[in-house]
């Protein structure tokens, strides 16, 4: 517990070291006072957020049809199960994660509210599903260990839901969203596929992969997505893939490269006494892989992969090239309009927000996962 006594020991230690560190202390704080006290002033007393609740529909979801959006909360939910399972699975539930989780779905639902009864009720419901599920995985072992399986079949879901609308009527953080869950979730298998290609002793494998993945880290990614959306109907002119497939196989096609790299740095570090020792034991190849080597060298490469989503996510506004509205396009659009030409700021702060919410959960749960997973290898 943080005493007045161990306070001022902190104080002292970190910030009043050193002459150096007291003047540095005494520049910096005021000035990050002042700094946080205008942004709140004009947030609080300046800034008019309507703009926000009158383009949430464009913000969230892009063009998707306004008679179609319970399809949106339909996938959004069922986003918000796969969510509550990964929590359960990383860090489960207890009193003062219960207490948090229910003041930020207090938050969320009233900033919701102040966009429409509509969405106050569906946001109740995401909320609701995510939290029940967190509960459930939580308390259910056997939730835990299928998680990856479940969660794919809910992608699958999300799939299902969304596909009658039509792809190119995907957009908003909507879109922004589901490109980098899909782009993740197909980078990962690929990588591992290329990680072990390149380490195989068939020297056509081998070189294959190493050649690919050389190539796509020495090209930048605006050009891959530009080069696939603009070669697939030359290459298939009697299939009509949707841009929105032809984006995501470019951020697939680019970061799976990367996603390879983490992976075989992790493959190199596993000990080769492991791997002799269960080859001693009369081990396939294919079962050393899958049962020793891989889940090491997983751990290893976790936080590079998380890295990788986050890119994935920062970048997804590079999908415009192929006209996509995406979250931060969305954004461009509203200020497109002369009526809110003076909400600039008001726009990007929002989106700001946003990006750095999400990019922040995103770290948190990878930290947890981390943790969870060298418990898991110290049992």
């Amino acid at each position: 517990m943080m005493t007045a006594e161990n306070t001022l020991k902190w104080l002292r230690f970190n910030l009043f070291a050193k002459p150096f560190d007291t003047a540095l202390t005494l520049v910096v704080v005021p000035t990050m006072i002042w700094v946080v006290y205008s942004f709140l002033y004009w947030v609080l007393a300046i800034a008019d957020w309507t703009v926000i609740q009158t383009s949430a529909k464009v913000l969230m979801t892009g063009v998707f049809p306004a008679d179609q959006l319970w399809r949106a909360w339909v996938a959004a939910g069922t986003l918000g199960i796969i969510f509550g399972l990964a929590c359960g699975t990383a860090m489960p539930i207890n009193r003062k994660r219960m207490i948090i989780a229910l003041l930020g779905a207090v938050a969320i639902i009233l900033l919701a509210a102040s966009v429409s009864t509509e969405a106050a009720v569906a946001t109740v419901v995401v909320t609701v599903a995510f939290e029940a599920v967190w509960i459930a995985a939580s308390r259910v072992s056997s939730l835990r260990a299928h998680t990856g399986k479940i969660s794919t079949a809910l992608l699958g879901l999300v799939v299902i839901i969304l596909t009658p609308v039509g792809p190119s009527n995907w957009g908003g953080l909507l879109l922004s969203v589901l490109l980098t869950i899909f782009s993740a979730a197909l980078t990962i298998p690929i990588g591992i596929l290329l990680a072990f290609g390149r380490q195989s002793k068939v020297g056509s494998i081998r070189t294959l992969s190493t050649g690919y993945i050389e190539l796509m880290r020495a090209v930048p990614l605006i050009l891959i997505v530009y080069w696939i959306w603009i070669s697939l109907p030359l290459l298939l002119p009697s299939w009509q893939v949707p841009d929105v497939i032809r984006g995501l196989l470019g951020f697939v096609v680019f970061y799976s490269a990367y996603a390879a790299e983490y992976i075989r740095s992790g493959l190199q570090a596993v000990p080769r006494g492991q791997v002799e020792a269960a080859e001693a034991l009369g081990f396939s190849d294919g079962d050393v892989k899958r049962l020793i080597i891989l889940p090491q060298a997983m751990r290893v490469a976790l936080p590079g992969l998380v890295g990788n989503v986050l890119d994935i996510f920062n970048y997804a506004p590079l999908v415009f090239i192929i006209g996509l509205t995406d979250f931060l396009r969305a954004g461009q659009m509203i200020l497109a309009n002369p009526q809110n030409s003076g909400q600039t700021y008001e726009i990007y702060v929002f989106l700001f927000v946003a990006y750095f919410t999400i990019g922040s959960v995103i770290t948190f749960m990878a930290r947890r996962l981390e943790q969870h997973l060298g418990k898991g290898a110290q049992k």
